[in-house]
């Protein structure tokens, strides 16, 4: 009975660690990183206390998160670099991360955020990066990519493609398909107008709030 007992909290503490980072990823995916870190223990079946025991702050939190999403990033970018014609392995890029980012809102926040306490997530980043610059470097040496593009359109990009609001995932990939083909079009040194992916249906915007009467808005 002895002999089992610290197996059995060993396993305990393991799943409890799971759930957390699966309600984590659940709620990061639809939210955001403006999920509260006590609705995601809810969401887990632990208390707080649990979940601050494991994670002591969201940063360190998303940071195990979006681990999965992190290593695809750098696959992505790797795939990309590899390609004997820059200006496709850039295209693959755009398209690949665009779909990436779309699947999770929150992975695109704490991808853009800088997080002191999770230094590896920022290397990571920071590789992408570096990386994408390069690639762009030659797809303009091959005359493909317009001369004026800069490392900051890409974190444009990467806003609006965040902006994406529709009525469920798949329809949000969706979306996130023909902005990243519009996209690579905007970046074209001579864009060709290739067929658009098919429409996806967006959410409708949010109604305005009625004015108080009296009040000018």
């Amino acid at each position: 009975m002895t002999d089992r007992l610290p197996h059995t909290l060993r396993s305990d503490a393991s799943d409890n660690r799971e759930r957390i980072l699966d309600a984590a990823r659940a709620l990061f995916a639809t939210e955001g990183l403006k999920a509260p870190m006590r609705e995601i223990a809810r969401h887990a079946g632990v208390g707080p206390a649990t979940l601050y025991r494991r994670f002591p702050t969201k940063q360190m939190l998303a940071t195990e998160a979006f681990t999965d999403e992190m290593r695809a990033c750098r696959a992505i970018v790797d795939e990309g670099r590899a390609e004997p014609d820059p200006w496709r392995g850039f295209c693959l890029v755009i398209e690949k991360t665009c779909e990436l980012h779309a699947r999770s809102r929150g992975f695109t926040e704490a991808f853009m955020s800088t997080f002191p306490d999770a230094m590896d997530f920022v290397a990571e980043r920071e590789y992408a990066l570096r990386s994408i610059a390069e690639l762009a470097h030659r797809a303009k040496d091959t005359g493909h990519l317009r001369p004026d593009f800069v490392l900051d359109d890409l974190v444009l990009m990467l806003m609006a493609n965040r902006g994406i609001h529709t009525t469920s995932k798949a329809a949000r990939v969706a979306a996130s398909r023909r902005f990243a083909a519009l996209v690579i079009q905007a970046f074209q040194a001579s864009p060709q107008h290739s067929p658009l992916p098919p429409v996806a249906r967006l959410a409708p915007a949010a109604p305005a709030a009625p004015a108080a009467p009296g009040k000018i808005t």
